[in-house]
């Protein structure tokens, strides 16, 4: 249990010596170690799970999640450690304002994986989706490339039948004029067959023949029509077959995908910002735990030791500008007032 809470005090940052003379800050720090701890393990498995979405490799994964999580490890622990109490709770807040922003940043980064892999069937579902509709529009934008030469196929082929259509009415209406001559129930209104007749009958004849020649000729063409039309369909069929189905499966198509479902449905929506929010605590508490904390017996020792070590290099400092001004003592006035402003100085920076 000492060795578990030994490490968890290496995970804050803290100074292990002084934290043994203070037997009631120990379970403080431990806590903060242990929150800084699961956030670098958080931190390891989103950066792996992340990876793994682009090159699908169980070792490079994992190499990179352990350096990414201890790369967090690391940030989080010099974020908390270097945090101090001075009793003035504005100034710490201001002073610890730039680690918070940091903090949730580090926090949003290591949420959206995660995420990703908590909503990762709804992603898969919509993901699905977004394939088919992407397919489509290639399928659209090929057949939106030939559609001009089948329009203007079609409309040719159009022409033709038409050209046919009108001759075959022209017949029709000959052919009834011819009938009605011969019954007597029109034109001259006499049954017969006499010169009028033969004149209608000529035309329609002649008509008939023209509708032949223009039927055996259209035709032709609007077989050959049809034919370019059908080698369009073959070449648009060829061009949508040899289509890849991208398959999506990265970071950024993920992203989208979850975006798009976050839009549909509010309790995705909802869910998806308690896990943010969730991280975004996780990932300050340890600053928000130092900042509302009180100050203890380790901040006053640790401020202890460091005055000690400031005022040992005063003290030497100090020593070694005594030293200086007795070395020269026998230098001319000049020298010695520029050497003591050097050193005045050099006092006032320190």
């Amino acid at each position: 249990m000492n060795k578990l809470k030994h490490f968890f005090w290496l995970c804050s940052g803290a100074n292990r010596h002084i934290l043994e003379k203070c037997p009631t800050e120990g379970s403080k720090y431990a806590g903060i170690g242990a929150t800084i701890f699961f956030t670098g393990l958080f931190a390891a498995l989103a950066g792996a799970y992340a990876l793994f979405t682009v090159f699908e490799n169980y070792v490079v994964s994992a190499m990179f999640g352990i350096v990414w999580g201890l790369m967090i490890f690391n940030i989080d622990r010099f974020i908390v450690s270097s945090m101090r109490k001075e009793g003035n709770s504005k100034k710490e807040f201001y002073t610890a304002l730039p680690r918070i922003v940091l903090a949730v940043l580090i926090s949003l980064v290591i949420a959206k994986p995660l995420e990703m892999k908590i909503f990762e069937k709804e992603i898969n579902s919509e993901m699905e989706l977004m394939e088919q509709k992407s397919l489509a529009e290639k399928e659209g934008e090929i057949k939106l490339r030939y559609s001009a030469d089948q329009e203007k196929i079609n409309n040719e082929i159009m022409v033709l039948k038409s050209e046919i259509d009108q001759k075959t009415k022209k017949r029709d209406e000959l052919r009834k004029m011819v009938q009605q001559e011969a019954d007597g129930t029109g034109g001259s209104l006499r049954r017969n067959a006499g010169p009028i007749y033969k004149i209608k009958k000529a035309d329609a004849d002649r008509v008939e023949k023209e509708l032949e020649e223009i039927s055996t000729k259209n035709q032709k063409l609007i077989g050959l029509r049809n034919e370019k039309l059908n080698n369009i369909d073959e070449q648009i069929l060829k061009e949508i077959q040899s289509i890849g189905r991208d398959k999506m499966n990265g970071p950024a198509a993920r992203m989208d995908a979850l975006s798009k479902i976050t839009e549909k449905s509010s309790a995705i929506w909802l869910a998806n910002w308690f896990i943010i929010v969730l991280f975004i605590a996780v990932e300050t508490a340890p600053v928000f735990v130092k900042l509302i904390s009180q100050r203890g017996p380790y901040d006053h020792l640790l401020l202890i030791e460091e005055r000690d070590i400031q005022s040992q290099m005063y003290e030497r400092l100090a020593g070694q500008n005594v030293e200086i001004k007795n070395r020269v003592k026998d230098f001319p006035d000049i020298e010695k007032e520029y050497i003591d402003e050097n050193l005045q100085a050099s006092l006032n920076r320190s």
